[in-house]
């Protein structure tokens, strides 16, 4: 049981893999696993999703797993000397070519990029360590003027500012990666180089209801049909690493803090990811700035933040976690957190599940009550109360592990699998056991019941109750 409402998501990789080394990050404070599919053969990942199921049928405790996908990746050829400089206000030529390039002469092997591109757009490469504008383009040869000189090697990676490419969010390998990941029963796809709204519905026809999909917002026209992509998606990740390279930097906590408001308004959650505690790759300890960038996401009211090279090939990949947890807990236990959430206007539709979620922080606050516990069986109402951010504890019961597994992502959400009742007073006898054995619920804490009456009906939530812990 942690003693925090937001999550941790880690990423699986050579540091992190061993069955004992899940364990202990679970045991710390890991609520969700990312599986990066951009690293590490199927194999790999099928031992990891072995090992994190069996962490959680040993402990209890619902994990989501999160496969994520790599998406397209743009770079640039090879040079005859492995390598040209680029020298600041010269003009180079780019042309559609899988030949060597020299000096003056980038060869590339994508054609998107020579309909796409256009001049006023740039091309940034290496990570964003150089970048071109785009000064003309017939589409067979583009000219373009350096405006961030340096050394541009073999393959280098090709970040697009100002263009949308006409180009599918999923490669063949990602959909090979796609359908081995549902043969495992992950929770999540989490989907990258998504650009428009139709790039979520074509992974949706593929994925279906097998698992839900994450968008990894890393484009700048990802943030332009943001709208639109997310009520698509069924969850969201704020992706600062390329965001950080194809915006403006001084516009990326904007971004953020933009992107987490919408995805909460929507009842869907959103992860904040990508250089959180970037130093503890190898120190023992973050920055000062790193602590307080985890805090503010958690202000912000994100549902989770993630762990990347930290625990994936990091020296200290338990600590990360450990002290990941400590500033988690220290923002919450904060009185002015709570006060942003009463700030916010959210918006409503006419359902007994939104009249019965916007009713449950309201009353938590006036009774004091210490949890909600909400039958389900999709999870939906579940969602819609976590939204709402009450301050107590929000318990998932769910006769369903995977409603249990996927909503162990969720802001506050304390997932259990038990059966469901036969009747109301069997519900009664049930929730007090369980406030009692794995919630830490004592007598006289109040708490309040959601439920569907029939029971056993998706989508019949339609029954609040207060009740008291005897």
């Amino acid at each position: 049981m942690r003693n925090r409402s937001a999550k941790i998501l880690a990423t699986v990789g050579p540091a992190s893999s061993a069955p004992d080394t899940l364990r202990l990050l679970h045991d710390v404070g890991v609520d969700a696993f990312r599986l990066n599919f951009s690293h590490g053969s199927h194999e790999d990942h099928a031992r990891s999703v072995t090992s994190i199921r069996q962490v959680e049928k040993e402990t209890g405790n619902a994990i989501t797993i999160v496969a994520d996908m790599q998406g397209p990746k743009l770079r640039c050829g090879e040079f005859e000397k492995g390598e040209i400089g680029l020298r600041y206000g010269e003009t180079v030529d780019i042309i559609r070519s899988d030949k060597k390039g020299k000096d003056g002469l980038i060869c590339m092997p994508h054609p998107e990029l020579m309909a796409a591109m256009e001049p006023g757009h740039t091309l940034k490469f290496d990570d964003g360590k150089l970048m071109v504008t785009i000064t003309a383009n017939d589409g067979k040869r583009m000219k373009a003027r350096v405006d961030v000189p340096g050394i541009l090697k073999n393959k280098k990676g090709i970040n697009v500012i100002g263009a949308v490419l006409p180009m599918s969010a999923m490669t063949e390998k990602d959909r090979v990666d796609m359908a081995f990941a549902l043969t495992q029963d992950v929770d999540y796809i989490a989907l990258s180089f998504v650009q428009t709204a139709q790039d979520v519905i074509d992974a949706r026809e593929i994925i279906g209801d097998k698992a839900q999909i994450i968008v990894k917002i890393e484009k700048p026209s990802a943030i332009e049909f943001l709208d639109d992509i997310l009520e698509h998606a069924d969850a969201a990740m704020v992706a600062r690493g390329d965001l950080g390279v194809e915006l403006p930097l001084e516009t990326v906590p904007v971004v953020q803090r933009q992107i987490i408001r919408k995805a909460r308004a929507l009842g869907k959650p959103v992860i904040v990811a990508t250089h959180m505690l970037e130093s503890m790759i190898d120190a023992p300890t973050p920055t000062r700035a790193e602590a307080s960038d985890v805090a503010t996401a958690i202000y912000q009211g994100a549902d989770a933040v993630m762990l990347s090279a930290e625990t994936a090939v990091g020296r200290h990949p338990a600590t990360a976690v450990a002290i990941m947890d400590r500033i988690i807990g220290a923002a919450e236990s904060d009185p002015e957190f709570w006060k942003y959430f009463k700030q916010i206007d959210l918006p409503y539709e006419a359902t007994p599940e939104d009249a019965i979620s916007q009713s449950v922080r309201g009353i938590a606050e006036t009774l004091n009550c210490k949890a909600v516990l909400g039958y389900t069986l999709t999870g939906s109402t579940v969602q819609r109360i976590s939204r709402e951010r009450p301050p107590c504890r929000i318990v998932c019961l769910t006769p369903r592990q995977s409603t249990a597994s996927r909503l162990a992502l969720s802001w506050g959400v304390m997932p259990i699998v038990m059966k469901d009742p036969v009747n109301f007073d069997d519900m009664l006898g049930s929730v007090q056991d369980v406030a009692t054995t794995r919630v830490g619920l004592k007598p006289g804490d109040k708490i309040m019941i959601s439920a569907g009456i029939p029971f056993g009906r998706p989508g019949t939530t339609n029954t609040l109750k207060i009740s008291t812990i005897e």
